[in-house]
């Protein structure tokens, strides 16, 4: 037996193709075009860079009192962590110890199955409809859990709060996540269910509408003993995951409600009219719910319109995967990458 045998065996998780150069329109990452809040980068410039030499507060108090307040609920209701992928990772590891299969659906983030793999957590993938549409009614049987990404990726489509809480009433005995890192683009949150449902965690990140994907803040929203679990494997491994720059950071940014708001009304518009472009060019365009769009065209390739595209220095996401591998899914950008993103579809289509 050689030393070779005991190295984990998992396929890792594939992100967008990020090209080695910096004059191209990135429309495959799923990123806020615009900046942060002003308030975000005065409260970096102005970080003390002296007090560094300390550890940060454990629990990010500061932003986790911020986050509560926000959301109407209190300190021991919120967790925080690196970027939703690691909060999403401890919630697979603090929830999920059943023998029963966690289940989630067949279309959605692709990390899913790489925490179950690493973590040798079985799971179960529900299929969804052909309009890409997860059915409630498909997810009342025996599990370890429920991961539902609502809105959900790649597919952009977002569903209400009926439907989260028939998936709720049909699970009483195993933690439901709601994966919520597009739902200020439109979606609807779950976070008005948590007064009612003890086994409900909601997952949300400052990458998307709050433009820091470069800062890493994610965090969970649950009852108490939920968060409690999450802290508890969170400081097995690692107890300081948030930074003190990043602390600062997150409070400006939820303290800026005025310049969130607008950002997101102009992403939104922006999408509003690429959507109405792509369907004109023939494009069969879900209605999103997201900073994306997931498109398929009536005549030509998916694969050969992201290649092309690549030649414009324009980068879509393109998956190889069974039921979406005709489909792209498009970033919402500024209005002046998304003209030339129009420009050149029109282009490739005459």
């Amino acid at each position: 037996m050689s030393w070779k045998d005991n190295l984990i065996k998992i396929e890792p998780y594939v992100a967008g193709e990020q090209p080695n150069k910096t004059d191209f329109i990135k429309l495959n990452a799923n990123e806020n075009p615009y900046p942060p809040a002003p308030g975000v980068i005065r409260a970096i410039e102005q970080f003390r860079g002296g007090s560094l030499k300390k550890y940060p507060d454990a629990n990010a108090k500061p932003l986790a009192d911020a986050l509560a307040k926000r959301f109407g609920l209190n300190r021991e209701n919120v967790f925080l962590g690196n970027g939703s992928d690691d909060v999403l990772a401890l919630c697979f590891r603090a929830f999920f110890n059943s023998d029963k299969p966690v289940i989630y659906p067949d279309i959605t983030y692709s990390f899913y199955p790489v925490w179950c793999d690493m973590l040798r957590i079985p799971y179960e993938t529900i299929p969804v409809d052909e309009s890409f549409n997860i059915n409630a009614a498909d997810y009342k049987r025996s599990n370890g859990g429920v991961v539902i990404a609502n809105p959900n990726a790649p597919t952009s489509i977002g569903r209400g709060l009926d439907f989260m809480r028939e998936i709720l009433d049909a699970n009483p005995d195993s933690v439901v996540i709601s994966d919520e890192a597009y739902v200020d683009f439109g979606g609807t949150s779950a976070v008005p269910l948590l007064k009612e449902y003890e086994n409900l965690v909601v997952v949300q990140t400052f990458s998307k509408s709050r433009s820091m994907a470069g800062m890493r803040i994610g965090y969970a929203l649950g009852n108490s003993e939920i968060i409690s679990a999450l802290y508890a494997a969170k400081d097995s491994y690692n107890s300081y995951p948030l930074d003190s720059v990043a602390i600062a950071a997150g409070v400006a940014s939820v303290e800026d409600e005025e310049y969130f708001t607008a950002t997101i009304k102009r992403v939104m518009a922006t999408r509003e009219r690429l959507t109405n472009e792509l369907r004109g060019m023939g494009f069969d365009v879900a209605d999103s719910s997201t900073n994306f769009l997931f498109a398929e065209h009536s005549t030509y390739r998916a694969k050969d319109i992201q290649e092309y595209l690549k030649t414009r220095d324009i980068y879509v996401r393109y998956f190889s995967k069974k039921r979406i591998d005709n489909r792209l899914r498009i970033t919402i950008g500024t209005d002046e990458e998304i003209d030339a993103l129009i420009a050149a579809l029109r282009d490739y289509i005459r």
